[in-house]
Parts: structure tokens; sequence; C-alpha cells
């Protein structure tokens, strides 16, 4: 089962990065804008304005709506759980043909606030930055985050020092460890330990 969901999320995206290809073929005049939105709503957003396109016949105008994001493991307590991650709170990519017609039906949708750039002349992003985005929404590796910090009192839950009490000292979200100093035979000793293998205190 999680081999089907890790296939699938890829193909998704290359599909909506191929889908974007291909309307460039039949339209050159098409850039990608950033669209500001209300934050907690850019989901809402991407989906009142997919609905729009569909409802004006622009699907050739107005070729991807995207809300840039990726995934994060999030630990706490001794569980992991993974989340997105929005990349740009705030914020919705959007691939169209910039005209009065196309500007309108997005500047129209519901939790739209503006386009970044001027008021009366959205900036366009240039290719470079989106081949960035894109690049890093497709990342495989999760990053991780904890609700720890530095000097925060934990026991260690599992493994050779399972119930030591001790103070964390470095934390290294990229591999998802801790380093705690556990008092070892009567002298203070620096463990690295993953995040699952302690509680906060």
């Amino acid at each position: 089962m999680t081999e089907k969901t890790e296939n699938k999320k890829p193909q998704e995206k290359e599909s909506s990065s191929s889908k974007a290809k291909k309307a460039k073929i039949k339209n050159d005049k098409l850039n990608w804008y950033i669209l500001n939105t209300y934050s907690g709503h850019e989901k809402k957003v991407a989906a009142h304005l997919e609905e729009k396109i569909e409802a004006n016949e622009m699907k050739d105008k107005i070729t991807d709506v995207i809300v840039p994001i990726h995934e994060k493991i999030v630990v706490k307590d001794g569980k992991k759980r993974t989340v997105e991650e929005k990349l740009f709170p705030g914020y919705v990519l959007v691939q169209m043909e910039m005209n009065e017609d196309t500007w309108r039906v997005v500047r129209n949708t519901e939790g739209v606030t503006s386009f970044v750039g001027t008021e009366k002349k959205p900036t366009p992003l240039n290719e470079k930055e989106v081949k960035s985005i894109l690049a890093f929404m497709d990342v495989k590796q999760p990053a991780y985050t904890a609700a720890f910090a530095v000097g925060d009192a934990v026991r260690v839950n599992d493994g050779p020092f399972k119930d030591f009490v001790g103070a964390i000292s470095e934390i290294n979200e990229d591999k998802g460890q801790i380093k705690v100093l556990l008092s070892v035979f009567g002298r203070e000793t620096p463990v690295v330990l993953d995040f699952l293998q302690v509680n906060k205190l």
C-alpha cells in the first residue's frame, strides 16, 4: 500500500508538469504568475479558480493552478506523522496567458486579493524560478520537524538508554535526530538519538 502511495504522487506531479509543457507548445504566450490569497485559504482559492476556468472555457488560456507544498515529518510525543507544509503561505501559482479576460477571471475569483506585481501589470516568474519551485515540490525525502528545543528535558523511551533522562544539546532536523546529554556512570555523556526515541518531559 505504501508503494502505491509513493508511486502515485510523482505521477500526479509529472502529469501536471507535462500538461504545462504541452500547453506551452500550443500557446507560447503562457507565463507563470503569483497570486496573493488569504493565508490558510490557498487550496480553497485554487479550487474556486479551477471551477471558474472550467465555467469560462479558458483551459487553453489558464492551464495550471498550483499550491506549492512540501511534505514534512512531524514528530511529537514519540509519534510520527507526515503533513503537507505550504512553501509560500498566502500564495498560489497560476500559468496563464495574460489578457483582459483572463485577468478578470482570475482577479475576481473568491479569495484572490491581487497578483504579485504592479496593480495594472502583474510580474511573471522567470523559468528558472518556476523550475526551482517545482523541483523542490518533487523532493521525495520529507524534512523533519519536532516540538523540541535545545535545553529541553527528555526521557529516552527506546534502545540501550531506555528510561534515562537528559537534556537536549543539539537538534538536527534534516536527519530527524537530537543529541542528548545523559548521565552515564556519573558522567555526562552526549548520545545521538532519533526523534522517536525520546519523549519531552
